[in-house]
Order: C-alpha cells, then sequence, then structure tokens
C-alpha cells in the first residue's frame, strides 16, 4: 500500500512543479508566437520588439490597476488586473499602430528588405525598453490581490491524504481559460471572417491580393490589431504568473522565437506546438528530481545529489539549444513553415 501511495506522491509531484506551470508558460509563450507568427506571414519580417512590446501592455496593466486598488475597487478572489486588459489592449494597439505610422510604414513605401525592417524592429525593441523602465523602473512588481490559488497544497493534502500537494495558482487557471478563447477567436477570424481571408490571402501571394482588390493599409491595419491584443494579453497574462521585471520580459525573445522556429515559421498552429514543446523542455531539464526519485528508489538507492540535468540559470540556454537543434534537423520546423 506504500507503494502506491509513494508513487501517486510523485505523480502529483510532477504534475505540482512541471505539468501545471508548464502548461501555464507554454499558453503564454504561445500568445506572444502567434503575434511574432502573424506579423511574419503577412507584413513579411521579424518582429524583434515582441518581448518589450509584451512588457509595455503589461506595465499600462500595472498602472491602471494599481490605480483601481487605490479607489477601492476589485473584483473579489478574481485579480483586479482582468478589469485593466482592456485599458491595455486599447493602449497597446494605440502605440503599435504609432509605431508602424513613423517606422515600419517608411520602409514598407521604399519597397526596403526585410532584414532592414528587421534591423528597424531591434531599433523600436530598445526605445520600448527604455519607455517602459522610465516608467516604471528596474524594481520586481507583483500583481497582489485576488485568490492567490485554486486549490491550495494543504487542501489538497487534505482532501487525498497524500504527503504531497497540488496548488493551481488563479493565474495559471486564467492564463489557460483566456489562451483558449483568444487563440480560437485568431482562428475563427482567420477562417471565417471576410478579413480574415483577405489576410491569408495578402500573406500566400500579395501583388495577386492586390490586384483581387484587397486594401493592404486595412490588412496592416487589423494585423497590427490582432498582434497588439495577443501581445497585450501575452504580456498580462505572465506578469500575472510570475509577476513584473522588465528585463524579464526582453528575455523572452529567444524562447518565443524558439517557439515559432520550432514550430515552422508562418505557421500558427505550429507557433503554439513549438510553444509548449520550448515551455516543457526547459522546465523538465531544470526540475530538481532528487524528491521524485525519493518516492520511486528503494532507501538504499536514494540520491544524495539534486538529480538535475541543467541549472536554472540555464533556462533560455535550452530554447536557444532547441533552436539551433531543429534549423540542423528540421530547418522547416514541425508543420514545415506553412503560411496563414
Amino acid at each position: 500500500m506504500q507503494e502506491f501511495t509513494d508513487i501517486f506522491n510523485a505523480f502529483v509531484l510532477l504534475l505540482n512543479f512541471i505539468f501545471v506551470p508548464a502548461l501555464a508558460y507554454g499558453a503564454q509563450l504561445s500568445l506572444g508566437a502567434l503575434a511574432v507568427t502573424l506579423v511574419y506571414a503577412v507584413l513579411r519580417f521579424s518582429n524583434f520588439a515582441q518581448g518589450d512590446t509584451m512588457a509595455f501592455g503589461t506595465v499600462i496593466a500595472i498602472l491602471f490597476t494599481t490605480y483601481l486598488q487605490d479607489i477601492g475597487v476589485n473584483l473579489g478572489f478574481l485579480p483586479t488586473a482582468l478589469l485593466a486588459i482592456p485599458i491595455a489592449i486599447f493602449v497597446c494597439i494605440i502605440y503599435i499602430l504609432l509605431i508602424d505610422k513613423f517606422v515600419y510604414a517608411y520602409y514598407r513605401s521604399k519597397n526596403s528588405k526585410p532584414i532592414t525592417i528587421v534591423m528597424a524592429s531591434i531599433g523600436v525593441m530598445f526605445v520600448t525598453g527604455g519607455i517602459v523602465r522610465f516608467i516604471i523602473g528596474p524594481r520586481h512588481h507583483n500583481f497582489s490581490d485576488g485568490s492567490r490559488f485554486l486549490i491550495g497544497a494543504r487542501e489538497f493534502k487534505d482532501m487525498t491524504g497524500l504527503s504531497e500537494g497540488l496548488s493551481i495558482k488563479t493565474s495559471q487557471f486564467l492564463t489557460l481559460t483566456i489562451a483558449i478563447l483568444l487563440v480560437g477567436f485568431i482562428f475563427y477570424f482567420l477562417q471565417k471572417t471576410k478579413t480574415g481571408k483577405a489576410m491569408r490571402a495578402y500573406a500566400d501571394n500579395k501583388d495577386l491580393a492586390l490586384l483581387s482588390g484587397i486594401n493592404p493599409s486595412r490588412i496592416v491595419r487589423v494585423t497590427w490589431i490582432l498582434t497588439a491584443i495577443l501581445t497585450a494579453m501575452a504580456g498580462v497574462l505572465y506578469g500575472l504568473d510570475k509577476g513584473f521585471m522588465a528585463n524579464s520580459y526582453h528575455q523572452l525573445l529567444l524562447p518565443i522565437f524558439a517557439s515559432v522556429i520550432v514550430g515552422g515559421i508562418g505557421s500558427p498552429i505550429g507557433a503554439i506546438a513549438g510553444a509548449f514543446v520550448v515551455s516543457f523542455s526547459e522546465i523538465v531539464l531544470t526540475y530538481v528530481y532528487k524528491k521524485f526519485f525519493i518516492y520511486l528508489l528503494p532507501e538504499q538507492l536514494e540520491p544524495t545529489g539534486l538529480v538535475q540535468f541543467l541549472g536554472t540559470e540555464y533556462k533560455f540556454a535550452i530554447s536557444f539549444v532547441i533552436l539551433v537543434i531543429v534549423l540542423l534537423i528540421r530547418p522547416t520546423g514541425i508543420f514545415k513553415g506553412k503560411v496563414i
């Protein structure tokens, strides 16, 4: 009987520290990767400002959340940040459209090569990162209100009688729920609406789309609006789950691009699949398995070390290694770089 209990404890341990966090992190990465994919497929350049723009949207949410909390507005057991998300999305849309008008539109009018626009996006990245740090500073911020956990470890232990507890944070549940709804909306929009079909046609063959009467300016605006929605949501959900620090969003650029390349550049489904490959790889390879093996192995075989593949300081290096391996073995990615 004790053997079965230990197996269940080991299973709950993996659920609590690997599976649930990797699902939430993968959902956050998938929204950012989907935004990069939309820009690449429709506007034909890699947007290196993605991570810092996510930080910008999150900063707006933090400021508005703080204001609501100061005047006593809250959502009870849910984070007040949910009320700030529409404002964050709106401001992010305005910001991105202004960046497009004053930066990217110029290069499009000159028919510049994609690499030129990529370099411009790197400039936008540094400017956006500077704005974020100027507004909110370098210190760590938390969305501290609302119920912290849907189910707590102690509550789970009392229900099951196990020595290991399973805790599911409210932010993790919200991340998965909102990500599923938002991704569903994006795919519905692209597949079923007239504008979405026009975007797909523009992405597939720009010249033919223009000859058929599609308005390129409208396609560009809609693409940036969808990108801003995904970007703001990804940033706020990541902040709710892990807290906000501007530098951490800047570092997210590597796993986001790794997700896009692993899944297949230009493929929305691939971006989502790649995000979960990256998230599970990062967490599985940096988790400390000592306690897991203590549950499963006889006492004389119990490990004395941490039993860890890589230290947590190598977390983002894992994304880089995955990216390089995929480029060497399967350059087209899992879904062969299909466009939308």
